[in-house]
């Protein structure tokens, strides 16, 4: 399993939110690519960053900051919010993005999806943002009725590179992740399941890492900004 790192953008600066309240927003460093170069002093392999401005507006706001953090790491990033269309899609792997995280655009265009994976090979992946089980757009603004394990299924032949399920009750929460919603979504489909929302210590990575069904990996946010998660810890817990 891979920990990724968050790097959660608003107004050019690294936050954390509580449930993706945007109106409760922590401001954990002013320099989102200080921030990125520490996790990867740290030794992570990936980097996690969501444009939560951008999730609103539908379109990229926090862009500067996003190019900081690719021309000043050579770590891998892959990068969600407010990316819908194709255009955008491509002018961010072209800046050096490894993966482009869909969301909103899963559910309403999900054509899209389709022939981006197939247009980029491994470079595209679909976030799965749920609330007591039933998918959320437009930056959490928006729950609809589409379940989260039937919205997985539909890209199963797609060719994506990953799903990142988030259980919007658990973000930012410290207060643990969905293991069960999270391993039944993972059993549920082929595609590469990482895990995220309320992934706050040790405990829980044990928990993601043993809960039977094969996970590519957890996102942490908050936890390692307050110091409850040692990134160098988690690390290697996860790669034993």
């Amino acid at each position: 399993m891979i920990l990724y790192p968050a790097i959660d953008l608003k107004d050019g600066k690294a936050v954390r939110l509580l449930r993706g309240d945007m109106n409760k927003a922590t401001v954990f460093n002013d320099d989102p690519a200080a921030q990125a170069l520490e996790f990867v002093a740290a030794g992570c392999e990936w980097l996690h960053l969501v444009d939560l401005n951008g999730a609103f507006a539908g379109e990229p706001v926090n862009a500067a900051a996003v190019e900081a953090i690719l021309e000043q790491t050579r770590t891998p990033a892959q990068l969600g919010g407010g990316i819908r269309d194709m255009a955008t899609i491509e002018g961010w792997l072209e800046r050096g993005l490894a993966r482009v995280i869909l969301g909103t655009v899963a559910v309403e265009d999900p054509d899209l999806v389709r022939d981006a994976a197939r247009a980029f090979p491994g470079q595209i992946a679909v976030g799965i943002d749920a609330k007591d089980g039933r998918v959320a757009t437009r930056g959490w603004a928006e729950v609809t009725d589409v379940d989260a394990t039937d919205l997985a299924r539909r890209f199963e032949d797609a060719g994506v590179a990953a799903i990142i399920y988030t259980d919007i009750n658990r973000d930012g929460a410290m207060q643990g992740p969905n293991v069960a919603a999270t391993a039944a979504l993972a059993r549920a489909v082929s595609i590469p399941v990482i895990a995220s929302g309320g992934v706050s210590s040790l405990k829980d990575l044990r928990a993601l890492r043993d809960c039977g069904a094969a996970l590519n990996g957890a996102i942490s946010g908050r936890a390692l900004y307050d110091g409850a998660l040692d990134l160098r810890e988690a690390i290697a817990l996860l790669r034993n």
